[in-house]
């Protein structure tokens, strides 16, 4: 995916990253998770995540992207799931892909500025400590490649590729019950100012998700402080 764009709203920086070949950009946003919430509030993540959807919304309806409803009064926006977890915002008769995730004390969520699926995930080095079976989720060709980007630390390279294969079955809508992470390939990285990574689903992974097949699948990558956040975007349009 393409540059990365910003805007502050609300006392939250908006960015938008541009897809790589065509489409509308994948909006994505983060608060700090302040643990200490007034009662009757809900939780700090649940009440964090409400206001990121409604920010990132508004961002999306001011760049045109929103659908004109005849009536004036405002639609109340509505998170709801599928049969296998995945997030989707309803606003009246729009149905929006979009995605969350929890990592260094912050609470992370993308909305898609189109009708593509969408997956956000942060992992951390420290996850990936000590002995970890890397040899069980990650190909050899993966993780000599992540190796390289990663300046050679074994943490970092895993935290990386953990994060965009975690991204790439929230977008499917699924998760690693369903899809070994070995179904999942990650080819060699692309663009600059971040990390874009075309991938490729195999075996039980793409006869499962047949829909997914012919249709770009990308995930964007920025290193964070000791961790990566992964973002991952399924067209909804045959690559081209």
């Amino acid at each position: 995916m393409g540059a990365v764009v910003t805007k502050s709203c609300e006392a939250i920086t908006v960015h938008g990253l541009t897809p790589p070949h065509h489409g509308e950009p994948v909006f994505y946003a983060s608060l700090p998770l302040d643990r200490e919430t007034p009662k009757g509030q809900g939780t700090s993540s649940e009440a964090a995540r409400y206001r990121l959807v409604s920010t990132l919304w508004h961002h999306r309806a001011a760049r045109g992207h929103a659908p004109v409803h005849n009536s004036s009064a405002p639609f109340p926006l509505q998170v709801v799931r599928g049969l296998l977890g995945r997030p989707h915002l309803l606003a009246g008769d729009c149905r929006v892909s979009i995605s969350f995730s929890e990592g260094g004390g912050r609470v992370w969520t993308a909305l898609s500025g189109d009708s593509s699926w969408i997956g956000i995930d942060v992992a951390g080095s420290d996850e990936f400590q000590g002995g970890y079976p890397l040899h069980r989720v990650f190909h050899p060709e993966e993780l000599q490649h992540a190796l390289e980007l990663a300046g050679g630390e074994v943490a970092e390279a895993a935290a990386l590729l953990w994060s965009v294969k975690e991204a790439v079955v929230k977008a499917l809508g699924c998760g690693f019950h369903i899809v070994d992470p070995r179904q999942i390939t990650v080819c060699h990285s692309t663009g600059e100012g971040g990390h874009t990574f075309p991938v490729v689903l195999s075996g039980k992974a793409l006869g499962r998700f047949s829909p997914a097949a012919g249709r770009s699948l990308w995930v964007r990558s920025f290193p964070q402080e000791k961790m990566w956040l992964a973002i991952a975007r399924l067209s909804q349009a045959a690559a081209p």
